[in-house]
């Protein structure tokens, strides 16, 4: 063995336990007590946690915008390892009038030797024709199964209409593929946007409005088409970003239904709320969808508990202050994106399992072994078992923290989380079998991470 860690509390979404983790070449080789070093670097994690690496599934690295870029894939891909993230799943979205070939190699080729964790890619579909359906098929055979679309951005020329959902959803059902669906009504949030943008509205409610021109409806009326489409097709489809109690109800259903459907939800939907508008930074934290009420966050939270919501993600992009403040009062204009993946664990962790019981099973299904098994790379990744890689956290369940993004690896100079008190948070994050974080700092090497292809019709 090449490492060996002893005395940890091994958690995993089924089983815990104290054992030791032989860890060789990359990869688990021994799980047992009392396993002997025999010369290998030996960490102690006696009253620790051992959890599988996080897989964040949503996020946004490296984004160009108002000729500048958010933070690159180097630090953003450093500040994820030290928040216990070893797995990430970036976009490749199609260029209109372009293929969904060009679109992934030219995003393999922009993260080539710049990512510090192991990735993979969703492709983006914004141009829907029979080559796009070709491209579709191929991909899901060859390691990419996954495919974004938006119900929205119809002046970009983005948006997928009901009859484009209906047939990609059909190519799913025949190839195991699944849709991750942006789902907002695009028609009625168009002209709910345009009533806000006015001198007066925006004078009067400043980044508030925000929130105004975007109430639930235009997020659950899209989740219940998208959940009959799937139902009618037997297609498989997965709800990005989910910010609704209503729309965690209509998943909810849906799936008793035997409709293929899966959600995911982000912290910023369970910790904060559309408050944050009306401060004086409020335009920092716009989101599309944006942070919605606190009867939101409690049914979403319900959502966790019962199984409606299966993954944790972030859609993590992060803008800083200076890309934020080019708003300059008006709300269409403000770039939309948080940081966070830096912070998932802990903040869910202390919010989850801490503060509302969720148990230690559970929250590990939710940030590893879930997005593993659903997006193709179960059992390789989000497990402890022999065989699987060694992507692992060693947490340290009482450590508090005041959460200060001058203190984070991020690059990013505010967090929308800043000053919430969390009481356990990594200690040692391990990338197939090499320490990448330690005590919040990055330790590992540039370009270590590697692309993972994944398999198609994974569920949960």
């Amino acid at each position: 063995m090449d490492l060996l860690i002893k005395n940890g509390k091994v958690i995993t979404a089924e089983k815990t336990e104290v054992a030791d983790v032989g860890i060789e070449k990359g990869r688990i080789v021994k799980i047992g007590k009392g396993l002997k070093a025999d010369g290998a670097q030996v960490i102690e994690a006696k009253d620790k946690y051992l959890f599988p690496g996080g897989i964040d599934i949503h996020v946004h690295f490296n984004l160009f915008f108002c000729n500048t870029y958010s933070e690159d894939w180097d630090t953003s891909t450093q500040a994820a390892a030290c928040g216990g993230v070893t797995t990430i799943i970036d976009y490749a979205i199609q260029t209109k009038g372009k293929t969904l070939k060009e679109a992934i190699e030219a995003r393999m080729k922009d993260a080539e030797g710049k990512v510090a964790i192991d990735y993979s890619l969703h492709g983006g579909i914004t141009d829907w024709n029979a080559k796009t359906r070709e491209e579709m098929d191929y991909y899901t055979r060859n390691g990419i199964p996954s495919f974004k679309m938006f119900m929205i951005y119809r002046k970009e020329g983005w948006m997928a209409d009901d009859g484009i959902l209906f047939s990609a959803l059909e190519e799913t059902k025949k190839t195991g593929a699944i849709i991750m669906l942006h789902a907002e009504s695009a028609f009625v949030l168009d002209l709910l946007i345009e009533r806000y943008h006015t001198e007066g509205m925006m004078k009067r409610y400043g980044a508030y409005c925000h929130s105004l021109s975007r109430p639930c409806f235009t997020e659950y009326e899209a989740i219940q088409r998208a959940a009959t489409w799937a139902r009618i097709t037997g297609g498989r489809v997965y709800i990005v970003h989910m910010s609704t109690s209503e729309g965690a109800e209509i998943v909810a259903r849906a799936k008793r239904e035997g409709v293929k459907i899966w959600a995911e939800t982000c912290p910023q939907y369970l910790l904060l709320t559309d408050e944050v508008f009306k401060k004086e930074n409020g335009h920092y934290f716009a989101t599309c969808p944006q942070i919605k009420k606190r009867h939101d966050a409690g049914g979403l939270l319900k959502g966790i508990k019962s199984g409606a919501i299966e993954v944790l993600a972030t859609d993590t992009c992060s803008f800083n202050t200076e890309q934020k403040d080019m708003w300059q009062g008006d709300f269409t204009r403000i770039p939309y994106g948080l940081p966070g993946v830096e912070t998932l664990i802990p903040t869910m962790y202390t919010f989850l399992v801490g503060k509302n019981r969720i148990s230690l099973n559970r929250f590990v299904s939710l940030v590893s072994t879930n997005p593993a098994k659903l997006f193709g790379l179960y059992p390789k990744k989000g497990e402890i078992r022999v065989g699987s890689d060694a992507d692992l956290v060693i947490f340290d369940p009482k450590k508090k923290v005041t959460l200060d993004y001058r203190n984070l690896a991020t690059r990013c100079d505010w967090s929308p989380f800043q000053g919430m008190k969390l009481v356990g948070y990594p200690e040692i994050t391990i990338s197939r079998g090499k320490i990448v974080a330690q005590d919040g700092k990055f330790v590992g090497g540039k370009g270590w991470g590697q692309f993972v292809p994944r398999k198609a019709s994974g569920h949960i």
